[in-house]
């Protein structure tokens, strides 16, 4: 079940909510808990055992850690099983086939591969998860007595299956009391809505001119074609990812939840370093404060740094899929960030502002495409059409056809893109924005339903991972 469906939207959503704000306050955890259980269990119930599963392992894991605490030695051999538990779990689930088909190109070695359906959200929950017996080991949150408090925060529906990966000493106060209010709901209806119309209304028409180019064959890809592609693409996942993101942070408001935010902007940054403090913030956030620091940081001289680097960023791309074209996405960041780290950001700062947001946006813009091709020979491929190596030519009538009936969309999202929406809102009078607020939004919810009732084309492209 995705939040962009009618099912979601008129059925699920406004039930949960119903039953959400019948029951007493002291119940509202556990209906809460069964209720993310069916959303998660709509697609793949048999995954809800996985699921808890997982709950289970960590909760005790935290009640065993807070236990021992005074005795170190003990508390940290729980940790570390803890952790290899759920590192064995993501890697079975979700890389074996890679490994074992990787490995059976040995001579003489043949793996069996399973074929086995990625668990939804799993690289989300799986993150979430460690987390919490990893700060109660560090005196950093409190331990979680409630088993059912405790599966709420692992499988709470709005964020559960592409994030923003919630730690669960950032809403521990909030699993004990929820101070709703009709102003934080209001803003979570908002918030939710701003989503949707990023989602349906941008990302779903954007992303077809990417899905036309990326089926081409090879030979056929102009210059000018292959940048229209990439660039779709690049401002599809924005709007697709971003869009979940304010979903699943108004639908937290209207639990009263306050989840942090995931995306500030990115495609305004004037470096890679920038890109990646705007871009995902949630998930940079966590491989920050559980492997990079935890590694020696910037603390052990350059040369330790760019280690500590290469590794956060071979895991960054990993963690995103069980495709080698991932990992080399992640060491291509690895590559700029050390190079920005060594010179290059001081050197930014002696050039125009213009000039350093074409570089980080083509930077971005070139990544998108390791990050979005199954196959290091269709990435070689693609990258020779976009500087005119493939032998498509330049340009054709069709990229000019495309060009002219995309233009629009273009612009709404290179503009939508940008804080420029936000700052138009926040300069209208109060009067004003209390009329317009509520009709847009009426507007927003018609106008997505319509094109969802018509859709074919909806996907989620973070559901993957």
């Amino acid at each position: 079940m995705v939040f962009s469906s009618i099912l979601f939207l008129f059925a699920y959503l406004p039930i949960v909510l119903a039953l959400y704000y019948i029951v007493p306050a002291r119940w509202r955890n556990l209906c809460l808990f069964v209720v993310n259980l069916v959303f998660y269990g709509w697609g793949e119930p048999v995954y809800i055992l996985l699921m808890l599963f997982s709950i289970t392992v960590n909760y005790f894991a935290g009640r065993l850690i807070s236990k021992h605490r005074a005795e170190d030695k003990k508390a940290r051999g729980v940790l570390v099983a803890n952790t290899v538990i759920n590192l064995a779990m993501l890697v079975f689930f979700k890389y074996y086939d890679l490994f074992a088909g990787t490995i059976s190109l040995i001579p003489g070695v043949n793996l069996p591969t399973l074929g086995l359906e990625l668990p939804i959200g799993i690289s989300f929950y799986t993150f979430q998860t460690m987390s919490y017996p990893i700060d109660v080991y560090r005196g950093e949150a409190d331990v979680q007595k409630s088993y059912i408090s405790f599966g709420t925060f692992v499988a709470l529906f709005p964020q559960l299956i592409a994030g923003p990966i919630v730690r669960y000493k950032d809403v521990a106060s909030q699993l004990n009391f929820r101070a709703n209010s009709v102003e934080q709901f209001s803003s979570g209806v908002r918030r939710f809505m701003v989503g949707l119309a990023k989602k349906v209304l941008i990302a779903n028409n954007i992303g077809v001119l990417w899905d036309t180019y990326s089926a081409m064959p090879a030979g056929e890809l102009t210059v000018l074609g292959a940048w229209l592609g990439i660039l779709a693409f690049s401002l599809q996942i924005y709007f697709d990812f971003s869009g979940y993101s304010d979903m699943a942070i108004g639908l937290g408001r209207m639990l009263g939840f306050e989840f942090l935010e995931n995306f500030n902007y990115p495609y305004i940054s004037q470096s890679v370093t920038e890109f990646w403090r705007r871009w995902h913030i949630s998930l940079g956030t966590w491989f920050r404060d559980y492997v990079y620091i935890p590694l020696g940081g910037n603390r052990r001289g350059l040369v330790r740094q760019f280690f500590n680097i290469l590794v956060v960023w071979a895991l960054t791309g990993f963690w995103h899929g069980a495709n080698w074209t991932f990992l080399m996405w992640g060491l291509y960041y690895a590559l700029f960030l050390m190079i920005e780290k060594a010179f290059l950001l001081k050197w930014l700062k002696k050039i125009p502002r213009f000039v350093r947001h074409i570089y980080a946006v083509f930077v971005a813009v070139c990544g998108w495409v390791l990050f979005q091709l199954d196959s290091v020979r269709q990435v070689g491929t693609y990258y020779k059409a976009m500087f005119g190596g493939a032998g498509g030519g330049v340009w054709n009538r069709a990229d000019l056809y495309r060009l002219g009936s995309f233009a629009v969309i273009f612009v709404v999202a290179i503009l939508a893109s940008t804080p420029l929406g936000k700052k138009l809102y926040d300069r209208l009078p109060k009067k004003a924005a209390a009329v317009l607020t509520p009709v847009m939004m009426a507007l927003v919810l018609i106008v997505c339903t319509a094109y969802l009732v018509d859709a074919t084309y909806n996907p989620f492209l973070y559901f993957r991972f």
